[in-house]
């Protein structure tokens, strides 16, 4: 019988790239890039002007490296989380700054459970919104017999 690991860990894009995956040295096309990433040209070229995306110009043709395929997945799950743009830039020099690769994680998680509070505030002010409009449909429900 084979025996499946029960115990893998995935580091999650936030970190960084993992350092034990190859990478693919292999250039992508602007077009490339936003289909891998379900991303917009506009969207790839707005990352480029704040500085977060750095492709080599040929002509007027964008081609993007493996450090930024590998930011384009950092910046895109700090974007689902949630995290400001100044935020993004602070993960993004975490994780290709020197600081040893645990005290990242913990710099990371850190980030992370300050955002977690900032959206459990938010979750809490969403219910009681709604609860709020749940009231008032019920009063005019009420009112309309």
């Amino acid at each position: 019988m084979n025996k499946i690991a029960t115990n893998i860990v995935v580091v999650p894009d936030i970190a960084g790239p993992d350092t034990e995956v190859p990478q693919d040295d292999r250039p992508l096309a602007i077009s490339e890039m936003s289909e891998k990433f379900g991303v917009t040209l506009r969207t790839l070229r707005f990352y480029e002007e704040k500085g977060l995306l750095h492709p080599v110009r040929k002509g007027a043709r964008r081609f993007y490296g493996a450090r930024d395929v590998s930011r384009m997945r950092v910046i895109l799950q700090a974007k689902k989380i949630g995290l400001t743009l100044v935020e993004i830039r602070r993960v993004i020099a975490l994780v290709e700054g020197g600081t040893p690769r645990q005290e990242q994680f913990a710099e990371l998680q850190s980030i992370c459970l300050s955002q977690q509070e900032i959206l459990l505030e938010q979750k809490q002010m969403l219910d009681e919104q709604i609860a709020e409009v749940d009231q008032i449909l019920g009063a005019f429900a009420q009112l309309r017999g």
